[in-house]
């Protein structure tokens, strides 16, 4: 597996807070860019995730990846900490690509004050409401990135500090993702992130599997259960769709940018794999 350089982590903290509620959190199919992690100080809500429905409890951090979709279930109170992480634009697997999280971990003491010492730090970065359609759109998600990046370095540094001592709890206990056993095929995998803004062909892919095309076709369908043309476009959707959420860019823009010679197959892959044109998927964010 490709080791990320712990220097390479790009967290950015997008918003942070206390929140309390009495049997009013409860929205349905949020999907977020960003990472969600939960601190409960009393309590109890569900939270109703791909895999299952997880009981939220006292003294207990969960995570919610980015890009997952999941719903919230709540019928009495319910104060819990939340902060938001965007890991940001990196050429390298990001974090959860990497690493199985376990969705629940036991805080610490020490965790709720690191939440409580941002919340205090950072008052202006507490959620204008709790609706995700309120909070979760590409206007808000640009200012709280552009809020951040206005931060002194200083603050960058404590707050780097404070989210991988909280991402490191989940760590501890995280799995890495075995995507195969073959090395050859990892190795192309490890290519394949790292230059996802190219234009990718099988004949590269090969060559970095040390492999004939042919072979190396059925070698990775057999490993990852799709064809690695399929792999690469979506890899390629994925950091269109982040793109287009967060960047002003043309759609025509972000075909190129991902190494797409013709715009009308990017148009029609694009939406293939998310039901959406690419300018229908960016007036839905909006």
């Amino acid at each position: 597996m490709m080791q990320i350089p712990l220097e390479s982590l790009n967290l950015q903290m997008l918003n942070v807070g206390l929140a309390c509620h009495d049997g009013d959190w409860n929205w349905q199919n949020v999907e977020s860019p960003f990472t969600r992690i939960f601190l409960v100080k009393e309590g109890g809500a569900k939270l109703c995730l791909p895999h299952g429905v997880i009981t939220l409890r006292p003294a207990h951090l969960y995570i919610v990846p980015a890009y997952t979709k999941h719903s919230y279930v709540c019928d009495g109170r319910f104060d819990h900490y939340y902060l938001h992480v965007y890991e940001g634009f990196k050429s390298e697997m990001n974090l959860q690509e990497q690493y199985d999280f376990p969705t629940e971990v036991a805080a610490s003491r020490e965790d709720e004050l690191i939440l409580k010492g941002m919340c205090e730090q950072h008052p202006q970065a507490q959620l204008p409401g709790s609706d995700p359609q309120v909070y979760d759109t590409m206007a808000q998600f640009k200012s709280y990135i552009e809020r951040y990046r206005d931060m002194p370095l200083w603050q960058k540094m404590e707050l780097r500090g404070a989210i991988l001592v909280l991402f490191s709890r989940f760590m501890r206990e995280a799995k890495p993702h075995v995507w195969t056993h073959d090395d050859r095929i990892r190795q192309s995998i490890d290519y394949i992130h790292s230059h996802i803004t190219d234009d990718l062909n099988m004949d590269d892919l090969a060559s970095v599997a040390c492999v004939t095309k042919p072979y190396f076709i059925r070698l990775f369908k057999n490993e990852i259960g799709i064809s690695p043309l399929q792999y690469v476009n979506s890899k390629k959707v994925e950091r269109a769709q982040l793109l287009l959420y967060t960047t002003d860019m043309h759609v025509k823009e972000v075909a190129y940018a991902l190494g797409f010679s013709d715009y009308s197959y990017f148009i029609r892959m694009f939406r293939k794999m998310t039901g959406f044109t690419p300018q229908d998927y960016r007036h839905k964010s909006r």
